[in-house]
């Protein structure tokens, strides 16, 4: 099996994608002539030419709009915005016109369409392009919201958003494109909705989703080396639907559970997991669900402070000690 960076798998899922069927299409800032600010999109204009992958002015509400209703007419956009930042210039459109579409009218519509966008912190972009935003859109009925946290997940998922008859906001973090994983060759989609139990563990589940993930995947190996804590590690994948019966049954199984998330703590997805395992599973639980965030300011410029304000390693090490060490037993 092919190692790839998470970057690769992207480009590889949308040239598959749009050789298998004509009505895909990519459009975006830069994504043509420039290849993408990122690369993502590198080599398909010469390939697939102006018709299908266009260019666009700097006008995320227009061409967000103008996908959502090529996607009416029957067409599979994939729109790249290039920063999750610049959404919100089209989060009118997003959250009232692709949300709400296939409801206002009755069923009689679908709007089969693709955003692409990454986000979050840690590259010095300072606070307008550094956020994680995506619980703004796991928060609306009408929207599937996924955000993959490795170049499998990438490839799985995004075949199975262009592949949706509803809109899909793909969310990708900017610290993961260099990141590299095994990647099957053929073809195949991975659910969206369902979350995957990416390390077995039996004494502390950390729920986690994208660039959290593989930095739970980390601490996990590090306590059971160094304090002989086995760790399980439940990575989302899928914001909106949420899986909320995999986050219990795997809390259920360990009685204790720390969220990690790179985004805000206050009205955080992982607000929402807590929530969901107080519902599900609260009997079980043997000491309180923590939770791991980032700082709640504007992520600063400065490269010490950024990193200081964003969760850490270190931070989501102390907090999985600390619930494990408020039980006196350890299965």
């Amino acid at each position: 099996m092919p190692e790839v960076t998470y970057r690769q798998a992207l480009h590889d899922t949308l040239r598959a994608e749009m050789l298998a069927d004509d009505s895909v299409f990519l459009i975006g800032e830069e994504i043509g002539l420039f290849e993408g600010s990122y690369k993502i999109t590198a080599g398909l204009l010469a390939e697939f030419g102006p018709r299908r992958v266009r260019d666009t002015p700097i006008s995320e509400e227009g061409f967000v709009g103008a996908a959502i209703g090529a996607a009416m007419l029957g067409l599979r956009p994939v729109v790249e915005i290039m920063t999750i930042n610049f959404s919100l210039l089209a989060i009118d459109q997003v959250i009232n016109h692709a949300a709400k579409a296939r409801s206002m009218f009755g069923g009689q519509v679908s709007v089969p369409m693709v955003i692409r966008t990454p986000g979050g912190g840690g590259q010095q972009l300072g606070a307008s392009h550094s956020q994680n935003i995506e619980v703004y859109y796991a928060h609306c009925p009408g929207l599937k919201v996924v955000a993959p946290a490795t170049p499998a997940d990438a490839k799985g998922l995004l075949t199975a958003a262009i592949h949706d008859d509803d809109p899909v906001m793909f969310v990708e973090n900017l610290g993961l494109y260099n990141t590299k994983g095994e990647v099957p060759e053929e073809p195949y989609t991975t659910e969206i909705g369902r979350a995957a139990v990416v390390r077995e563990g039996s004494d502390i589940t950390v729920v986690s989703y994208s660039r959290a993930t593989l930095m739970a995947l980390d601490v996990a190996r590090h306590l059971e080396e160094t304090d002989g804590i086995s760790v399980e590690v439940v990575d989302l994948r899928s914001l909106r639907p949420l899986d909320r019966e995999t986050i219990c049954a795997s809390v259920r199984k360990t009685t204790r559970a720390v969220v990690a998330e790179d985004d805000w703590l206050s009205y955080g997805v992982g607000a929402e997991v807590v929530a969901t395992i107080q519902e599900g599973a609260f009997d079980y639980l043997d000491a309180p669900v923590r939770r791991l965030a980032a700082a709640e300011v504007p992520l600063p410029y400065s490269k010490p402070l950024e990193t200081a304000a964003m969760p850490s390693a270190v931070d989501l090490a102390r907090f999985i000690r600390q619930a494990v060490d408020e039980s006196t037993y350890r299965g």
